[in-house]
């Protein structure tokens, strides 16, 4: 039986970090055809695989006929595919995959930039800007991104901005116009041509060509009404921790959980780049595929936003807060292994470890405290111009907490934020950033260990002081979060 048809680490996984051979590249893409003949969704977003007798590129669960081993490449992104003159699949969507959880595991500059990316760095300030906060030169950030994920950071920005397109032209009536430079695009022609080049289709006959789902929400998604969105996830996803952490933590003004358990609402405010937005993501997830395939599902989502140039911006930071990217299977795979974990891994799969949508934010509450930062909100947050419901306020930024509140360690946490003396941006260095945590007066090991896995988004982390076994690695923030889960945590402690 194939790797890829059993529960487990395929082949081509367990060879990572192999010294690259052609006996090692065989095996790894002979594995990857195997994921494909077998049309396993596991591995959708981590690859993908092109055809060159029809120019097409494709997720590896695509539903369409095999295609035979001599006519297949493969490629580390969209982008990748798209760089070699290969065409998204209209049936399977390739782009609408959840994104490769190596990009938010690994701590490397490759790493990092790929997060960068995805919060819109490259569109905002270009790829100078994005070289500026990895601390490498462009022609560096070129040149390992090209040789590890076969794309360079334009090439990565303008898959991106494709994608947005599609979303914004199958499930809203805005004008194509509108639609080109909310999407980030120069000008109507390069929107035009890249629209053509990724989907050999003009702009209408991409519209026209939207599943009756999107055609349906067309009619209600406005400005005004906000942008319908699927949060696609792989693998099993339980929603219900992840919606009792956010109903715990939500601070007045800025969050609220509504709703009876199963059937909750979680909505908040958000500060971006352009503007601001309101988000409403449902606890009830949808679902895909066949069962016993793998299939992953979605969170169902609604997008608010004053200026739609954040559109990329505000869903990449939505899926650190849920945590969409994770790949479940080699979470559980190690942590069912343990005899302590396994039967909490049975009782759970797929369990989360969520990030957050602010890490600037996540950082000044993790150290104050939910009452204080209800505080904080009245007194410095700046209040919506409209305000929806019991959402009035925007967290307050750094800068105001330092000018408001000066003193002890919140506002010279504030302060650090505020100046740079510590990153917590989707690019900053883990390690980096912990060492500047540290050296702010006043706050402990476990406010900063707490950050780290929150804002940070590392999967490995464990509280100081704690006897957490060796053998949980690299996924020691998951499996805390099953102890929690449990109610095992608090005599851990």
């Amino acid at each position: 039986m194939s790797d890829f048809r059993q529960p487990g680490c395929p082949v081509w996984r367990r060879l990572e970090g192999v010294t690259p051979t052609a006996e090692y590249e065989k095996t790894r893409e002979d594995g990857r055809y195997e994921a494909v003949r077998s049309r396993d969704a596991r591995f959708d977003g981590a690859f993908f695989f092109a055809v060159e007798t029809t120019g097409i590129y494709c997720r590896p669960s695509c539903p369409a006929v095999t295609p035979k081993r001599h006519n297949v490449r493969f490629f580390a992104t969209a982008a990748a595919a798209q760089g070699s003159g290969f065409r998204a699949c209209r049936r399977c969507r390739p782009d609408a995959v959840p994104g490769s959880a190596d990009w938010n595991v690994r701590a490397d500059v490759v790493g990092r930039a790929m997060r960068l990316i995805g919060d819109g760095v490259v569109d905002r300030e270009g790829v100078a800007g994005l070289a500026g906060r990895l601390g490498y030169s462009a022609r560096q950030v070129q040149r390992q991104l090209t040789a590890e994920v076969g794309a360079g950071p334009v090439a990565l920005a303008r898959a991106q901005r494709a994608h947005t397109a599609r979303v914004l032209l199958q499930t809203t009536g805005l004008p194509v116009t509108e639609i080109a430079f909310a999407s980030g695009f120069a000008s109507v022609r390069q929107f035009n041509d890249t629209i053509r080049a990724v989907y050999a289709a003009t702009p209408s006959e991409l519209r026209a060509a939207a599943p009756a789902r999107d055609r349906a929400a067309r009619h209600t998604a406005t400005p005004t009404a906000g942008v319908p969105l699927r949060l696609a996830h792989r693998g099993p996803y339980q929603p219900g921790p992840v919606f009792d952490l956010l109903q715990r933590e939500a601070v007045a003004g800025v969050e609220e959980v509504s709703g009876e358990s199963g059937r909750r609402v979680y909505r908040r405010t958000l500060r971006l780049p352009y503007g601001t937005g309101i988000v409403a993501v449902q606890e009830s997830t949808g679902r895909t595929g066949r069962p016993g395939t793998g299939s992953g599902g979605w969170l169902e989502a609604r997008l608010h936003l004053t200026d739609l140039r954040d559109l990329t911006t505000s869903v990449q930071r939505l899926r650190r807060l849920f945590d969409l990217d994770a790949d479940p299977y080699a979470v559980d795979e190690r942590l069912g292994a343990d005899p302590r974990l396994a039967p909490l891994v049975a009782a759970r799969p797929g369990l989360r470890s969520p990030g957050t949508a602010d890490p600037d934010e996540l950082a000044v509450r993790a150290l104050v405290g939910r009452a204080e930062a209800e505080r904080l909100v009245q007194r410095c947050g700046k209040a919506l111009d409209a305000p929806c419901g019991t959402l009035t306020h925007l967290f307050p930024e750094p800068a105001v907490l330092a000018e408001a509140a000066p003193d002890g360690t919140p506002g010279a946490l504030a302060a650090a934020l505020a100046d740079g003396a510590v990153r917590l941006d989707p690019g900053a260095d883990r390690d980096d950033a912990e060492r500047a945590l540290l050296a702010v007066p006043g706050l402990d090991a476990r406010t900063v260990a707490v950050v780290r896995t929150r804002a940070l988004g590392d999967p490995d982390v464990a509280p100081p002081g704690t006897a957490v076994p060796d053998t949980w690695r690299p996924w020691r923030s998951y499996a805390l979060n099953h102890l929690r889960a449990a109610g095992d945590w608090e005599n851990d402690r």
